[in-house]
């Protein structure tokens, strides 16, 4: 992208409109963090309900000090781990939208680490509240073209940045409290987390009024119903011939599907994630009655695909 097509982001963001844009994780759909109306845009384009906090997105440790108070052991987090996929939940203070917070007492904010992501917040100085850039509920896009199939013209305009390097969202940890607690697993392991820091405690439990983005019971979720089975039950399956296989690995032997995406050849946890959304994309355009997944051992990145999963296969009828 060029400085005259960042300049006008920046300037689109300054005037109260909205605008897609790359991060490491996956496309946000931003809008600028102090302004009720932009907020309040993009809960419409999202149909996403009020209750749902948004993540803040600031340029720096600096900037993000404006915005909430933290702690010792949140600067810790902040200075090992920003910029990068964790999102910090803090007590807030004023100059955000009450509405960006969902009239929470506290903000969720993060330094992105991507390079777009930065030069559009250094040039539009802004906080920028940024939600995934899909409707709620649905699969996170993690290239432009996502973002204009769901969304088209309703984002006043798209970075086109490639495609995101992480590919699932942030993780996001309570640090309000002595002890910081997971309530969201994503793009950063929370092995790496508690090597830094030590004690982390976890609330992944559903939540009817969430404190931050990903803890409803269902989110993440394809058009196309999905289900999670074990490879050889997938291989043992009557609809298999109808189905869309989403594998963790390469298989040991070729299964005759509708569709098959491979997450990782040589079953990497970081590829996984970072062609999860993807696949799940793809798969959910080829036409298959149903998608069957196999699961990822749950330890690194992979807590947060199977968090993903399991969401995405709870996805109601509509």
């Amino acid at each position: 992208m060029t400085s005259a097509e960042m300049r006008r982001a920046a300037e689109v963001l300054r005037s109260g409109g909205l605008v897609a844009f790359p991060t490491e994780t996956v496309y946000g759909l931003g809008a600028d963090a102090s302004n009720s109306e932009a907020a309040a845009r993009i809960f419409e384009v999202k149909n996403r309900p009020f209750f749902d906090p948004l993540i803040v997105h600031v340029g720096s440790l600096s900037h993000a000090l404006n915005f909430a108070e933290f702690n010792e052991t949140a600067l810790q987090l902040a200075r090992q781990f920003w910029p990068g996929p964790l999102t910090l939940v803090l007590p807030k203070k004023s100059g955000l939208a009450d509405l960006v917070t969902s009239g929470l007492p506290t903000v969720g904010l993060r330094v992105p680490a991507h390079p777009a992501a930065l030069d559009l917040l250094e040039t539009s100085g802004l906080a920028v509240a940024a939600p995934s850039a899909n409707p709620f509920g649905f699969l996170s896009p993690t290239t432009a073209e996502h973002v204009r199939t769901f969304l088209g013209n309703r984002v006043d305009m798209i970075l086109d940045g490639g495609e995101c390097s992480t590919g699932v969202e942030s993780t996001i940890l309570d640090v309000t409290g002595s002890v910081p607690v997971l309530l969201r697993p994503g793009g950063l392991a929370l092995e790496a987390v508690r090597s830094f820091i030590g004690d982390v405690r976890s609330a992944l439990m559903p939540q009817d009024r969430p404190s931050a983005p990903g803890q409803l019971d269902s989110h993440y979720a394809p058009r196309t119903p999905l289900e999670i089975l074990s490879f050889d039950r997938i291989a043992a399956d009557p609809r298999l011939s109808s189905a869309a296989l989403l594998l963790a690995r390469d298989p040991a032997r070729a299964l005759a599907a509708h569709a098959v995406e491979v997450l990782s050849p040589d079953g990497s946890l970081r590829r996984a994630a970072q062609n999860l959304f993807a696949a799940m994309h793809r798969l959910d355009q080829s036409g298959a009655r149903i998608i069957l997944a196999e699961p990822v051992r749950e330890e690194g990145l992979g807590l947060a695909i199977m968090d993903r999963l399991r969401k995405a296969s709870r996805r109601r009828a509509v």
